[in-house]
């Protein structure tokens, strides 16, 4: 029989920073040093430490009681380090059920209470295309799969539907030397680039 090449194949995959373990390290906060399994997922990418570590430097006057969005969340490595720091609510956005599923147990492993997090299955571009019935996120985390302008589309989603809060924040992180349009009112806060990635926070006026 011939072998399906377009099928997924699911299993534990190491990290830069932890190779031989398949998993995403907590780095600070209630869960600080935690380490939860990452599942392998075709452009499964998990942010790294150091990108991570920057980032949260970054946030660190914002994060706590935030409602936020992860809005590709893969391994949730972004969307649980704001947990861990005391964000008010995540939601995670996942297009691949199986990782969908390690999501939430990762979510029970942590013990992380039920009104703190959800995890969506569902394309993450069809979910931003509805319109709430008012804005709903402090700080929107953007690390889509990279090559597909994904983060153009989901921002463009994000300004056009007002999912945003007053003075939201928004973080994108994309292939090195990404040209990124963000809307005229979102303000460039920092920019940075490490390795093969480029990352962003802008905050919306």
């Amino acid at each position: 029989m011939k072998k399906n090449t377009n099928q997924r194949t699911l299993k534990l995959i190491p990290t830069k920073q932890n190779q031989a373990k398949g998993e995403v390290r907590i780095i600070a906060g209630l869960w600080r040093g935690r380490k939860l399994p990452v599942l392998n997922s075709q452009g499964l990418r998990p942010t790294g430490d150091r990108v991570k570590e920057t980032l949260f430097n970054w946030l660190m006057p914002y994060i706590v009681d935030s409602v936020c969005l992860d809005g590709f969340a893969g391994s949730g490595a972004l969307g649980f380090e704001a947990l861990s720091r005391q964000a008010k609510h995540v939601t995670f956005l996942e297009l691949e059920k199986s990782v969908a599923t390690q999501l939430k147990q990762n979510l029970q492993t942590l013990k992380c209470a039920k009104e703190s997090a959800e995890v969506i299955n569902q394309n993450s571009l069809s979910y931003l295309s509805q319109k709430p019935a008012q804005p709903q996120f402090d700080l929107v985390f953007l690390d889509p799969p990279f090559h597909f302008d994904l983060a153009e589309q989901a921002i463009a989603l994000l300004d056009k539907n007002q999912w945003l809060k007053t003075k939201a924040l928004v973080y994108v992180e994309t292939e090195l030397a990404k040209t990124i349009s963000a809307p005229a009112h979102w303000h460039l806060l920092k920019e940075k680039n490490t390795g093969l990635v480029s990352y962003r926070l802008y905050q919306v006026n």
